[in-house]
């Protein structure tokens, strides 16, 4: 079997269609670590119970991604050639800025037919801003059993060696990911879901284990 590489997927719905952006990482993180922060639990006499539940925990997971063209400049990649590794770190930072180009044109064009109908208002009167920007959905995928539905919560990017053009050629990203406990859409859900499942799952076979070695 090949070898398998973590991926950061754009999807632009609730179903998958063609998709918007895709980083497969060039090279697979040597670390990952993974922060789980608990909410505070209630104490005081009028408080519930401290076993009962409350806020979801919120895991975040902090990984540096490698990116080289070294490979791609020795067989002669155009692409590489021409831009170095700027396509990845350009698609990795699409990631973090709302989609805004066709959601704007839609906008303009609801505007103009708002106002050809009568319903822009006066031109004295001040508009309010419909807001049509949203944040890009990100699946984070980490081998079979860890498919999630993730925020970007921050990157930070070092470019580490140019071309004589001025092309990146290598850069470290670091990135930290906010897993999203209660997505919106049907992927996300689905997506966590089967991560949760596929969780569970394991515990259950460490059971076993136990189980056995306890014998």
């Amino acid at each position: 079997m090949g070898l398998l590489r973590g991926a950061l997927i754009e999807y632009a719905s609730d179903f998958f269609g063609p998709l918007p952006n895709l980083v497969i990482f060039q090279f697979n993180p040597d670390t990952l670590t993974r922060n789980i922060s608990i909410p505070q639990r209630p104490t005081g006499a009028n408080s519930r119970e401290t076993s009962q539940a409350g806020e979801i925990p919120v895991e975040r997971i902090n990984l540096n991604a490698h990116f080289s063209a070294a490979d791609q400049l020795d067989t002669g990649n155009i692409i590489a050639q021409e831009l170095g590794i700027g396509p990845q770190l350009a698609a990795l930072e699409k990631m973090v800025y709302p989609s805004n180009l066709i959601g704007g044109l839609l906008g303009e064009a609801l505007d103009k037919i708002g106002d050809a109908l009568g319903f822009g208002g006066s031109d004295d009167v001040a508009k309010q801003p419909i807001p049509r920007e949203k944040y890009p959905r990100i699946l984070f995928i980490w081998g079979k059993t860890r498919i999630l539905p993730v925020l970007i919560e921050s990157m930070s990017i070092t470019e580490q060696q140019y071309d004589s053009s001025l092309n990146p050629i290598q850069a470290e990203v670091a990135l930290t990911l906010a897993i999203a406990s209660n997505p919106e859409d049907k992927v996300g859900k689905g997506a966590l879901k089967y991560s949760n499942i596929a969780k569970e799952a394991q515990a259950i076979v460490n059971l076993a284990n136990t189980v056995e070695l306890a014998i």
